[in-house]
């Protein structure tokens, strides 16, 4: 019976009040006397007691036992009778006054040679702990206080001499609290009302481990959840808990698994077994009339989110699990499971029926789910450490209920139904690494990319947009002014038009391509420039509309094509590499580039529209392939996966794969987030996406439901404000800064307008 400070405070009073009583019965007096025949009351009963039951009642260490025997040896010195003693009461004195020398000494030794780093060193200290703990044990060493003082100064008085030997045997020798108490108590457990409740049936068979089958009468039905006790084949007792039926031709068996329980409930589940055989079942009712014993156990405590058991086939990355419960479990949910003492979290992704056989080849059918671990979840960083190894097989699953989710400002998004989240490691890496957004239209890519930029500018990153949707000047209005780079995109737009008849001798000069490149240079070093506050430029190459001379010239005139949007962006993207060269190499992101509707911008070359889009393609794929090491890296967003060049798409090391359907991009998907994940693309929900990649706070593929955008913005913006805006004033003095730069560049350019 576990014994609380204030139960040992009670009994220390009773075993006082003993005490008194034995005082009165050898002196004739209540109180012990003030000489040397209180002495064993005063400094050897009492020091017991108080040591026994609320100072040291567990263990004595070293320091313990040199105060107790200082104590002892100082009472022994001080109270004695030399010059008067015989030759007896000096040997008892003196044999009394060496043996608490000599724990005292022991005790020292052990002590200094604590942290001695030789091995004898470390084998004398252990030897004179030892030593120290038994001989400096406060019921020995004031024992012999007790034994000196009986022989000493009580001998003669044969009355004293039994009384006081009598209250030593009893409070010290026999301790009749520890018998009493445990008495008690198991005549309490007999009177107890319904610990058990008669016999459920007895064990049919053993599914190690952990796992029994329980022969029932017919007319016999069981709760999932009801705890039992049983006695196995050993005669041991355990405990354990219902789960559900099986077996369908001959008879049906309940299955029930084990569980630790706590020291109380094992004390009461003995005394209450021992009215049945080996091999025989009841119900335990312990836990339910006994709620805080109850939530010491996990099983017990989260037995309304128990939903299977660990089944075969499990691997170290891979679990799967019996169904018993399939209230409310989909794709995606997270289950958490015990390995090795910590709870390890793991991801629900598929499922499938499967036939068993029990016993006397009775068949049931069961729902068996494969889930990927994910981790161990830190709370403080709040992000999944890595776990190793795997499950034992038959070991509770639980499902993580729903818990209304709580958007954070550094969360990309959660877990279904959870409130786990998932964030983005490192901003940095997830531009210099280069990103990707896969899934068909309408699911929410843009919606995503929007808030990735949103997080890129937080950190002080340009963000060059290459948008053929013009969503982004909209949604992140607040970080764009949409009135002065209007301006400067319709001068742009307006140079390109005058190309259409300029023809020269020397064809890669004809046309207004030239022009357009420094011009979208000089607007890009404008918006690199340190005192430009802007961290966003969007263009729309479809508004552009520029020309190359596509032939020699004839009497003066040749044939013209206009730039498609993929030649644009190759211009866009090249000119971005240029400035991020010219300002040196880096580790950190300086510059990303946002492909939306990628397959458009940088097509794979089954899918050009143009000869010329190849060539094109193909100058983005090496702007972004020498980008990183100058801190230029980019976002691309794609409805159609094989249609995008994977030159760029094989660097992308962070992958957002949203919902899609074709064989093709599941299958090039595949291969970065693993076929496990692939296969649930075509069934993912709008907002769902499969996050995977370095810039992700998990090291494996997860299947997360995403920020919603209003409620991303409402937090994301409380922490980090949108920056101020340029005023007019500084784009018109950037504006003369740039025509002054431009007139120094090329005579060509005197009539641009900035």
């Amino acid at each position: 019976m576990k014994r609380t400070q204030s139960k040992r405070a009670l009994i220390l009073l009773i075993y006082i009040l003993i005490l008194f009583g034995f005082n009165y019965l050898a002196f004739n007096s209540w109180l012990p006397a003030k000489d040397f025949k209180g002495l064993w009351f005063y400094s050897g009963i009492a020091s017991i007691l108080l040591g026994n039951l609320l100072v040291t009642p567990f263990y004595t260490k070293p320091v313990d036992a040199i105060s107790y025997s200082v104590v002892g040896l100082i009472t022994i010195f001080l109270v004695n009778d030399w010059l008067n003693w015989v030759l007896i009461d000096k040997a008892i004195y003196i044999t009394a006054l060496s043996f608490q020398g000599i724990v005292i000494l022991v005790s020292f030794i052990g002590i200094i040679t604590k942290d001695s780093d030789k091995t004898i060193g470390i084998q004398i200290s252990k030897t004179c702990m030892i030593f120290s703990e038994f001989l400096g044990n406060q019921r020995i060493v004031f024992s012999v206080v007790i034994l000196y003082a009986i022989i000493v100064f009580h001998r003669t008085e044969v009355l004293e001499m039994f009384f006081i030997t009598l209250a030593w045997v009893i409070t010290v020798v026999i301790e009749p609290d520890k018998h009493l108490f445990k008495i008690i108590e198991r005549i309490s457990n007999v009177w107890k009302v319904k610990q058990i409740r008669g016999n459920l049936g007895f064990i049919s068979a053993y599914q190690l481990p952990k796992m029994i089958l329980i022969n029932q009468p017919e007319d016999s039905f069981t709760e999932f959840g009801t705890t039992i006790i049983y006695k196995d084949s050993h005669d041991s007792i355990k405990t354990g808990i219902t789960l559900n039926y099986v077996g369908r031709n001959e008879q049906l068996l309940l299955r029930a698994i084990e569980f630790e329980s706590t020291t109380d409930a094992i004390e009461v589940a003995k005394e209450s077994a021992k009215i049945f055989s080996s091999n025989s079942v009841a119900q335990f009712e312990y836990y339910d009339k006994n709620p805080d014993e109850k939530d010491k156990v996990s099983i017990l405590k989260n037995i309304d989110d128990l939903i299977g058991i660990v089944d075969e086939q499990t691997s170290v990355e891979k679990l799967c699990f019996e169904v018993i419960d399939n209230n409310d479990i989909e794709e995606g949910r997270l289950v958490e499971v015990e390995i090795n003492g910590q709870t390890v979290l793991y991801q629900i992704l598929d499922g499938l029926t499967k036939e068993d056989i029990v016993i006397h080849k009775n068949k049931y059918g069961y729902a068996r789910a494969t889930a990927t671990k994910i981790g161990i979840w830190n709370a403080k960083e709040r992000k999944f450490s890595p776990a190793k190894w795997l499950p034992e097989i038959n070991t509770p699953v639980f499902l993580k209920k729903t818990i209304d989710y709580t958007p954070s400002f550094d969360t990309i998004g959660h877990f279904p139904k959870t409130n786990y989240t998932v964030g983005i490691e490192n901003v940095n890496e997830l531009v210099t690494h280069n990103t990707a957004i896969l899934g068909i239209l309408g699911i929410g890519k843009s919606m995503l990319s929007i808030e990735l930029v949103e997080r890129m500018i937080a950190e002080k990153i340009r963000v060059i947009c290459i948008d053929l949707t013009d969503q982004y000047a909209d949604k992140l209005s607040d970080y764009y002014d949409a009135e002065t780079e209007s301006e400067i995109i319709e001068e742009i737009a307006n140079l390109g038009k005058t190309g259409k008849t300029t023809v020269r001798k020397n064809v890669e000069e004809g046309g207004s391509i030239n022009e357009l490149r420094n011009a979208i240079k000089n607007d890009l070093k404008d918006f690199f420039s340190d005192i430009n506050m802007s961290y966003l430029k969007i263009y729309n190459p479809a508004k552009f509309e520029a020309w190359k001379q596509d032939s020699k010239p004839y009497q003066g005139d040749a044939s013209m094509m206009s730039l498609t949007p993929t030649e644009i962006t190759q211009i866009i993207s090249e000119s971005a590499l240029e400035i991020c060269q010219e300002q040196g190499m880096t580790e950190n992101a300086r510059c990303c580039l946002v492909y939306e509707e990628a397959h458009s911008l940088i097509p794979e070359w089954n899918s050009v529209a143009s000869e010329g889009d190849k060539a094109a393609t193909n100058g983005t794929a090496r702007a972004i392939l020498q980008g990183r090491k100058y801190g230029l890296g980019c976002m691309l967003i794609t409805q159609r996966t094989a249609n995008v060049t994977k030159t760029i798409l094989n660097q992308c090391n962070s992958i957002f794969a949203m919902r899609t359907f074709d064989d093709t991009g599941k299958n090039f998907i595949s291969n970065y987030i693993g076929s496990e994940y692939s296969d649930k693309l075509s069934s993912l929900k709008e907002r769902q996406a499969v996050f995977y990649g370095k810039a992700s706070t998990c090291e494996n593929p997860v299947l997360i439901r995403l920020n919603d955008r209003d409620d991303f913005t409402k937090v994301f913006r409380e922490k980090y404000l949108p920056p101020e805006l340029p005023t007019n004033e500084v784009v018109e003095n950037e504006e003369i800064k740039n025509k002054k730069d431009t007139k120094k560049e090329t005579d060509d350019f005197n009539d641009l307008p900035f």
